[in-house]
């Protein structure tokens, strides 16, 4: 039977067939599963097709059983230092992803939407591999899980780490939804008390930021299908509509409605009706 390069991996009809599988998933474990299949598939190809790549290749999916076992050792690679070796990482990782399914299910479909609404990702083995907007939103995902359970110290650690290696600073008290995009993700900022729902796309240098104020709800909330573009800042406990649009650059300081762009410094509204969902379509077009 003749092997299948890693490229006709990412680019033959594999890959719809993929998609389309999982999107018939109705159980997080389908969901689970079936990127863990694919990711096994393409790193078997890639390591026959790059032997300097097998090293790594072995380490983090080759020599895995499983989504949880191959997410946590490319983590405990990325975060562990001198203090924090990675000994004791991998474990720390691997025991929040066992114990709670919900992340893992979580994290299988962020990579499901980078596959599908990034257009330089092929397959779900590139992000887990290189993309550290997804290792930035998994390691918050570990710290959120330790926060939760009362493992402060801990928490915080990881979102120190994140911001180290990453240069993205995601407070572990923060909610975030799944099939979550952060694309390029250098100078994310999310604080403490923000909400961002499921199905958001977020471009670089965007910061979710309080208002000044010492407690309470003081960061924004982002409902789903939400694009906000690169280097834009919404302050303060804002709420920006289900399928909205924040132009990139801009100072969003009030409530942005459902299907609508907003643009400038302060955000204005310029089009007051996206009939589709520009999370998922990625386009950033003001008039579109």
């Amino acid at each position: 039977m003749e092997r299948l390069s890693f490229a006709s991996l990412t680019l033959s009809a594999m890959t719809s067939h993929k998609r389309l599988k999982l999107r018939q998933c109705t159980n997080c474990e389908c969901v689970i599963n079936g990127v863990w299949e694919w990711v096994e598939e393409c790193a078997r190809s890639a390591a026959a097709e790059e032997p300097a790549m097998r090293g790594i290749l072995d380490d983090v999916c080759l020599s895995r059983n499983s989504l949880a076992t191959s997410i946590s050792a490319r983590l405990a690679r990325k975060l562990s230092r001198r203090d924090m070796p990675r000994e004791l990482i991998e474990p720390l990782i691997r025991e929040a992803l066992t114990e709670d399914q919900n992340i893992l299910s979580q994290i299988a479909q962020d990579l499901i939407a980078i596959v599908d609404r990034d257009p330089a990702c092929r397959t779900p083995l590139e992000p887990l591999l290189f993309y550290k907007g997804f290792h930035a939103i998994t390691t918050y995902r570990i710290s959120h899980w330790l926060w939760q359970h009362d493992r402060t110290i801990m928490a915080l650690q990881f979102q120190s780490l994140a911001s180290e290696v990453f240069a993205v600073d995601i407070h572990p008290a923060a909610t975030i939804g799944c099939g979550i995009l952060l694309d390029h993700a250098t100078s994310f900022v999310v604080g403490e008390t923000a909400i961002i729902r499921d199905n958001v796309s977020i471009l670089h240098e965007v910061t979710l930021g309080g208002t000044g104020k010492e407690e309470g709800d003081r960061h924004p909330i982002v409902e789903s299908g939400v694009l906000i573009g690169a280097g834009a800042k919404i302050l303060g406990r804002v709420t920006i509509g289900a399928c909205a649009k924040i132009a990139a650059s801009s100072v969003v300081l009030e409530n942005v409605p459902p299907h609508t762009t907003v643009a400038g410094v302060p955000a204005v509204i310029v089009n007051d009706s996206i009939p589709d969902n520009p999370a998922l379509d990625m386009n950033q077009c003001l008039c579109d």
